[in-house]
């Protein structure tokens, strides 16, 4: 599949995937509606899930199912609206909340295929993904360690890389979904280059001129000179000197105990984090409803929420959609950034 090029992303509505049914996807995903939205959407998803999370919540919104979402065309007015893909078969109107199911698992894959391959076609200029529960859709067959994988495999993409942001930091992990004891022999010069690369990339498509980026090393201390292991002087240093040769303002391997708290101090625009906890763990810890996870080396703009289903108060009318909102914003706002 190839992206159109000369659809103006401006004029086309936003993705939105529903994620795991049994989560809190469709009540945050309906609150988000409540509470108004600053651009057309679309949900991809089970339409009875929606329907139901509408009653749940006391929500005035009419549910429209479109077979294609060109069809959001024919709508003038959009307040008061509810727009879904839906995926078949429709689920249950006895679908469990708050446990897994393989039947919420295939409908949350197969919502996310949808809008990949809206996206491919030019149909809708961003996705935003609510989130999916792994073990669901393990169970549904379908063995993805999550959305990123999915979302490289279904475009055809060999290189991305996840960025996690919130108002304080931006974070690049150049090792994602693997076991800890897998990360140094994963760890390539190649690999390195790639990930300070994408880092670049996403500084500049989020309207970053000249990005600053801070590289972490992998082990304590940056290795101390080799001291306490040589990937840092083997491989993350060489790769971080190819990358300022392309005039890429990289530097490091800084210690990842203090490399994140001079980001947040306004040192660097961006931290390329070794592995998966070493990224998200500063991130995290500054407030889990306002960060955004980013995949960056796609053909589209793709932002998610940066939390799981919340299974624990799935159906309780607690879920907090502010995360899923400052995706939103974040997907408008990259769009507006590469428009300029």
């Amino acid at each position: 599949m190839a992206l159109d090029s000369d659809t103006v992303a401006a004029t086309l509505p936003l993705a939105l995937t529903l994620g795991d049914a049994a989560g809190i996807g469709p009540e945050i995903v309906v609150k988000l509606h409540m509470a108004g939205l600053p651009a057309a959407c679309v949900v991809y998803g089970d339409a009875g899930a929606l329907r139901r999370a509408c009653a749940a919540l006391d929500a005035p919104l009419r549910v429209i199912e479109l077979t294609d979402v060109s069809a959001l065309n024919t709508y003038t007015g959009q307040a008061g609206y509810l727009f879904v893909r839906p995926t078949a078969p429709a689920l249950p109107a006895d679908l469990p909340l708050g446990r897994v199911d393989a039947r919420a698992g295939r409908s949350a894959y197969e919502a996310l295929c949808s809008a990949i391959d809206d996206a491919m076609l030019g149909k809708v200029s961003a996705i935003v993904t609510a989130p999916l529960n792994k073990e669901a859709m393990h169970a549904a067959g379908f063995d993805f360690p999550g959305h990123t994988e999915i979302l490289a495999q279904r475009s055809g993409t060999q290189h991305v890389a996840m960025m996690l942001v919130n108002d304080q930091l931006r974070v690049i992990l150049a090792t994602i979904h693997i076991a800890l004891s897998e990360v140094s022999p994963a760890l390539t010069q190649e690999l390195e280059l790639r990930t300070i690369e994408l880092a670049q990339q996403a500084c500049l498509a989020m309207g970053i001129a000249a990005p600053r980026i801070g590289v972490a090393g992998l082990n304590p201390h940056a290795g101390e000179h080799g001291k306490f292991g040589r990937e840092d002087l083997d491989i993350i240093l060489p790769a971080i000197t190819q990358a300022q040769a392309q005039g890429i303002n990289a530097s490091g391997p800084w210690p990842g105990d203090t490399l994140f708290m001079r980001a947040r101090a306004g040192e660097f625009d961006i931290c390329v984090a070794q592995y998966h906890d070493q990224g998200l763990i500063p991130i995290k810890y500054l407030g889990i409803d306002q960060g955004v996870n980013i995949t960056v080396g796609l053909p589209f703009i793709r932002t998610s929420v940066d939390h799981g289903t919340a299974f624990d108060i799935a159906g309780t009318g607690v879920a907090d959609p502010s995360s899923l909102r400052e995706a939103f914003e974040m997907a408008l706002s990259m769009l507006n950034a590469n428009k300029g």
